[in-house]
């Protein structure tokens, strides 16, 4: 794994704090910006609510200098499925938006209480679950995503419950493909390397290429979840080997 630390100590500080001052400042701008659009129909205040994802994006492009290079598109289903993807950086929770849209993320439902903020995630019908408890949070994923399947939705889950480390691999929870299995939808995996150039909990930031791998889908018909989440891992684990940083 050192060889993968080490370029953190060599990203920069001054692209990383104009990247994250940039990001600090525009969300109270923009989460006001979006009170406007809370009554209006999903389509319009999810494409506005989510513009604040290409700012990022942006933001990530020419001040941390980071571009992507995405392979694979073409495997992409033409309905919404169910994609389970690494979970290394801050970037896949952005910036996935852009090849699976519109989508729907799993996310823990305190998140909608903050004030502003809160509210506008809220108005993007995300599928907000209560972590405290796992049996509760598993039959709100399978319900809700379900749901948004059915409304067109890509739903997003990252099956290492947690950003991991460049590197590293968490343990692949089986949520997403038993969400996949009971909805009869299949399963795109997406691998990217990320966290190289994005690194979780710090400022620092990497110029570079992230690398993004899109997957062949998955099908679900008459297998288990077990066996759709070892099909997954096995494909995302061995391309994240192949992506150089």
């Amino acid at each position: 794994m050192n060889e993968f630390v080490k370029p953190y100590q060599k990203g920069s500080l001054w692209r990383g704090g104009l990247f994250h001052l940039g990001m600090i400042i525009s969300v109270p701008i923009w989460t006001l910006a979006t009170l406007p659009v809370f009554g209006m129909s999903f389509k319009i205040r999810y494409w506005w609510i989510t513009r604040w994802c290409s700012y990022i994006r942006w933001l990530a492009r020419w001040v941390a200098g980071i571009k992507v290079e995405v392979l694979g598109a073409e495997n992409k289903p033409d309905t919404a499925c169910v994609v389970l993807a690494k979970h290394q950086s801050s970037w896949e929770t952005l910036s996935l938006l852009s090849y699976f849209y519109p989508q729907s993320w799993v996310l823990k439902k305190e998140l909608l209480k903050i004030p502003v903020f809160g509210w506008a995630l809220g108005r993007l019908d995300p599928i907000a679950i209560n972590r405290k408890s796992s049996r509760e949070a598993l039959k709100q994923v399978i319900n809700q995503g379900t749901e948004r399947l059915k409304l067109g939705r890509w739903v997003v889950v990252f099956p290492e419950g947690t950003r991991v480390p460049v590197g590293a691999r968490g343990r692949y929870q089986q949520g997403g493909a038993l969400l996949a299995c009971r909805a009869g939808v299949p399963v795109v995996p997406v691998a990217h390397n990320a966290g190289y150039f994005w690194p979780p909990r710090s400022i620092r930031m990497r110029a570079g290429t992230i690398q993004v791998r899109i997957g062949p889908t998955i099908q679900t018909a008459g297998r288990t979840p077990a066996e759709v989440i070892a099909d997954t891992e096995a494909w995302i684990e061995s391309v994240m080997e192949t992506l150089e940083p």
